[in-house]
């Protein structure tokens, strides 16, 4: 179960962009990511965004040429019409050396052999290229029966392990208290329909809003963040 999508389109119309930020640090964070990958393109180079669903992130690739591939039958509310690639990422139809950065946003758990999927996106990648990924860990189930794995930084680690890759970063996405903000909101979820929806709107601003701000300005306690929504990866392939 998930946050109704006109109830979510609707806060972060009406929310500060700072206060959207720090209720869905996950999203706030693939921004950030695409939008650092995007600023270091230059004319003639290739991005391949592996698992783009519905290629939103299109927008922020001015320079160079931007390649969308997907199964395309994660969700089935989604519009894959703006695809460039449909197939698989453990097969990708691209010569070997081919692309410049891959991105590769929420993708490792929807796929059922993860380090076949990281040996081919190693293929793929020109020697020195960048590998930028965001994975969960402490998440939700979503585009359910497709979801198969959660990664804590040691399986990252291990999952890198005779890779053709350098990895440059493996960082925690907030601590124990931002899961418990994320769970804060969760419990909207529970309130969505019918009568419900009375409920919905009489809690909505503290367990949408006020607890979830308060528990994120708390994350700073959480010094090991041993609880984490996810993780993000950075790595470099290696030169032949």
């Amino acid at each position: 179960m998930a946050l109704n999508l006109k109830v979510k389109n609707f806060a972060q119309r009406i929310l500060p962009r700072s206060i959207v930020a720090r209720l869905d640090p996950v999203e706030d964070l693939i921004e950030s990511e695409v939008r650092d990958i995007a600023g270091r393109m230059e004319s003639g180079q290739i991005i391949l965004d592996a698992g783009a669903g519905e290629a939103r992130h299109r927008k922020y690739f001015k320079r160079g040429r931007y390649v969308a591939l997907d199964a395309a039958y994660g969700d089935k509310t989604w519009d894959y019409s703006n695809l460039d690639l449909v197939g698989d990422v453990e097969d990708i139809p691209l010569r070997d050396d081919s692309v410049d950065y891959i991105l590769c946003m929420s993708l490792l758990e929807h796929t059922r052999n993860p380090r076949k999927v990281l040996l081919e996106l190693g293929r793929v990648l020109k020697p020195g290229g960048i590998l930028a990924i965001v994975v969960p860990f402490l998440w939700e189930e979503h585009q359910i029966p497709h979801d198969y794995f959660r990664y804590t930084r040691y399986g990252l680690r291990y999952l890198f392990d005779g890779a053709p890759f350098r990895l440059e970063a493996v960082s925690p996405i907030g601590g124990f208290f931002r899961v418990c903000a994320r769970r804060s909101v969760a419990v909207l979820n529970f309130f969505q329909g019918g009568w419900r929806w009375i409920l919905f709107a009489l809690l909505a601003p503290f367990f949408g809003l006020l607890l979830p701000l308060i528990l994120h300005f708390m994350d700073g306690l959480d010094r090991e963040k041993n609880y984490s929504l996810g993780f993000r990866v950075r790595a470099t392939k290696l030169q032949r």
